[in-house]
């Protein structure tokens, strides 16, 4: 047998019986064929060969098994009966097997039967269906070869018959929506009812027109916003909704929509214009209007209603009100274009909703000029430097105005109306140029006062204008013949000799301009007088103090650089001695002053002295110059002097006081015809004003002081001798003090002695003697 691996039979090798070794499965192999050897014994073996074919039959040894466990369908419950719901299917490996189906269970009713058809199970209806009653099935279904049997589950659902349309539970909805609401906001969620289940209750929601501003969910039917919404654009809509179930045939309902779109306050103010302009004279009254606003708002109800402010503006520092309705612009008070001359407000409309919305708007307000202003000088009074000698028609300054005001207003004329005479300057009427007509000169007259007025009809202002002339050098110096008299007094006290500067050089320059220097041409080798060359200062050579009378005549020049002018300087020193002073007189002139007197009546006044006493003018000694200090108002000069002798020798001896006192008092008409000076009579006894007091006697005393300094006039520098007139008071007896203030008790020393008693009295004192006592 030759055989491979698994082969299912075997051969007894001594019977030849083939028999089966292993389980045969027709179902695996149904045939097999093979071959079969015979071989004897003999030597050398033979053998012969045979083919075998075998058969295998069949038996019922399979089960039907179903092509699938479980099987589903779905079935209206309007289907009719008869319709077929499904084929199941079962297979039976055995040959020629017959399979039968039926169902076992599950089927509820009798709703279903199953017929074999082709091999497999038909399952149809057998009754018809309630979907109320029953909406699920769970049949067991059996395949049977007759023997065996396999089974498997069949699910019949029963599905709704679309019996029922959907439904709104209002044929109009109306709802309402702010108009500020974003895109994407849900304004309502509209649903139908659908009494049907499953596909045939679920509802599509859809809108028959197609409005851009709104969309709705096709399955829960809310409704939102896709587009912003203007109230003041569009205020409804109006949508067709249809719900429409998934049934078949479809069925639906349509509903309206009413969507009512809610104002917010979403606008603004908006002005009609974009700025506003205006104008108004600056002398208007308070309340005066100037302009209108206006402006509207697209909101409605009190989110449009309009009113106009200007908090939070500008309103001109508050020099303008804008009335709240009707917009109009006013002035609050008087304006001043010199001040302020064109506005800038800002003002606001603002509505009335919650929160209230403004729109500003600008507001330029021009201030129209009146003549209120008069013209205004830069200063009250102007300083004008001006070269002298400048040529005539020469323009000084330019004298100008201003005014506030503008335009015809702000014209000005300019015109001189005080201190112009004669007329020596021009001043131009509309350009205010000051033009001088004549000479300028500095010495003649330094400096010009004109009142000047700047007038813009009817307003006037003036201004002081001070033309000062500068000084040119076109003036020589001025300088005259002048003398220095030097006092000499010689006395023990040390410094008397004046080693200051004892004056100066008496020379001017009509131009203030200039700078002098100073020198001395010839007469002054000696330098008997010391010279500061840039001040003209004078001091005295120590040399001079001696007891040596003097007299030098220098020259002396005076520069400014460019001129010069010499003059004639005369030393004269007199030695002033005790028997001089002690014989000298002082004259009493009225209404007299130093200065005058030395310059130019000192010579006329000795010309007379000499004259009235028949002496050569020469001996004549006037060595004191002073004002009267008692009687200051009266301003009188004590002029103090001393004669020698006619015929006597220099150092004799003089005039006495008495004599000259009596001559000179007595042809004092003379004497003041001859000097032009009225003389006083004498008032040389200072004890006649009666000083002392407490009947003291005066006695006069006469002192001489060499410590003055010069006196200086135009032509003259004098070194006076001061006497010093003093008193003596002598108190009388019992009274003691400068003037005899303070009276002394005379009996304090007990002058009458231990048998007296001293009686105290005025001025003295008197002892009254006790019993058995007399004398004195």
């Amino acid at each position: 047998l030759d055989t491979g691996a698994g082969f299912p039979f075997a051969i007894n090798n001594s019977t030849g019986w083939i028999v089966v070794a292993s389980e045969l499965d027709r179902e695996a192999v149904d045939f097999y064929s093979f071959g079969v050897e015979a071989q004897d014994q003999g030597s050398p073996p033979m053998a012969s060969s045979a083919s075998v074919s075998v058969t295998v039959l069949d038996v019922n040894d399979n089960s039907p098994e179903f092509t699938q466990r479980e099987y589903s369908a779905r079935l209206n419950e309007d289907a009719a009966v008869g319709s077929s719901v499904l084929t199941v299917s079962a297979v039976d490996r055995d040959a020629n097997s017959v399979i039968t189906y039926q169902i076992s269970s599950g089927n509820t009713r009798n709703r279903f039967s199953i017929t074999s058809q082709s091999g497999g199970g038909l399952l149809s209806l057998a009754l018809p269906l309630d979907y109320k009653l029953e909406r699920h099935y769970l049949l067991t279904v059996a395949a049977s070869d007759g023997t065996r049997q396999d089974t498997a589950q069949v699910v019949v659902n029963v599905t709704d018959a679309n019996t029922h349309r959907p439904v709104f539970q209002s044929s109009h909805y109306t709802v309402n929506v702010n108009e500020d609401r974003p895109v994407g906001t849900t304004v309502v969620v509209i649903s139908a009812t659908d009494e049907d289940t499953g596909e045939n209750a679920r509802i599509t929601y859809l809108m028959e027109d197609s409005i851009p501003q709104f969309r709705i969910a096709p399955d829960t039917g809310a409704v939102t916003t896709q587009m912003e919404l203007d109230y003041e654009d569009q205020v409804s809509y109006t949508l067709a909704v249809t719900a429409r179930d998934n049934g078949i045939p479809q069925k639906s309902d349509t509903t309206y929509l009413e969507i009512l779109v809610s104002d917010v306050n979403d606008n603004a103010p908006q002005f009609l214009r974009d700025s506003y302009q205006g104008s108004v004279y600056e002398d208007v009254p308070a309340f005066t209007s100037v302009l209108q606003v206006s402006a509207t708002d697209r909101d409605s109800g009190l989110n449009g209603r309009v009113f106009y402010t200007f908090q939070g503006g500008d309103d001109g520092d508050g020099d303008f009100i804008i009335e709240s309705t009707s917009g109009i612009v006013r002035t609050l008070r008087r304006l001043d274009r010199e001040n302020v001359p064109l506005y800038a407000l800002r003002a606001y409309a603002v509505d009335k909703g919650v929160p209230a919305r403004r729109t500003p708007v600008e507001i330029q307000v021009t201030v129209l000029d009146v003549n209120d202003n008069p013209p205004v000088f830069e200063r009250d009074e102007f300083d004008i430097f001006v070269e002298e000698n400048s040529p005539i028609g020469l323009v000084v300054a330019r004298i100008t105005a201003t005014d506030p005001d503008e335009g015809p207003n702000a014209q000005i004329m300019y015109q001189i109306v005080e201190g112009n005479i004669p007329e020596v300057f021009q001043l131009d009427i509309f350009s205010g140029e000051l033009t001088a007509l004549a000479d300028l000169d500095y010495e003649a007259k330094a400096e010009y006062v004109m009142v000047v007025q700047a007038t813009s009809a009817p307003l006037v202002s003036r201004a002081t204008v001070h033309v000062r002339l500068r000084d040119a050098n076109d003036n020589s110096p001025q300088l005259r013949n002048f003398e220095i008299v030097f006092n000499n007094y010689i006395t023990n006290r040390s410094g008397s000799f004046p080693g200051g500067v004892i004056g100066r050089i008496p020379a001017r320059d009509p131009d203030v301009s200039d700078s002098l220097t100073y020198s001395f041409e010839q007469g002054n080798e000696l330098n008997l007088v010391l010279l500061d060359p840039h001040t003209g200062d004078l001091r005295l050579s120590p040399a001079l103090d001696n007891n040596r009378p003097l007299e030098a005549v220098m020259r002396v020049s005076v520069s400014d650089g460019v001129h010069s002018a010499t003059a004639q300087c005369t030393l004269r020193v007199t030695v002033i001695t005790d028997e001089m002073l002690s014989n000298s007189i002082t004259l009493r002139l009225a209404d007299m002053s130093q200065e005058r007197f030395l310059s130019p009546l000192l010579s006329l006044f000795l010309d007379g002295v000499a004259a009235v006493l028949a002496a050569p003018r020469h001996r004549v000694v006037l060595f004191n110059i002073q004002t009267d200090t008692d009687v200051a108002a009266a301003r009188i000069l004590n002029v103090s002097l001393s004669v020698r002798l006619p015929g006597s020798a220099r150092g004799a001896r003089f005039f006495s006081s008495e004599e000259l006192q009596e001559r000179l008092y007595l042809n004092r008409s003379l004497l003041a015809a001859i000097s032009a000076q009225r003389v006083l009579p004498f008032d040389d006894n200072v004890c006649l004003r009666e000083p002392c007091e407490n009947y003291m006697r005066c006695v006069s005393v006469l002192k001489f002081d060499s410590s003055a300094p010069f006196l200086a006039s135009d032509t003259v520098l004098f070194r006076p001798i001061h006497p010093v007139t003093g008193l003596r008071c002598r108190c009388p007896p019992g009274f003691t003090g400068d003037y005899c203030e303070t009276e002394v008790d005379l009996c304090f020393s007990s002058p009458c002695g231990s048998n007296g008693r001293c009686r105290s009295r005025e001025g003295g004192y008197t002892c009254e003697c006790h019993e058995d006592f007399t004398g004195e």
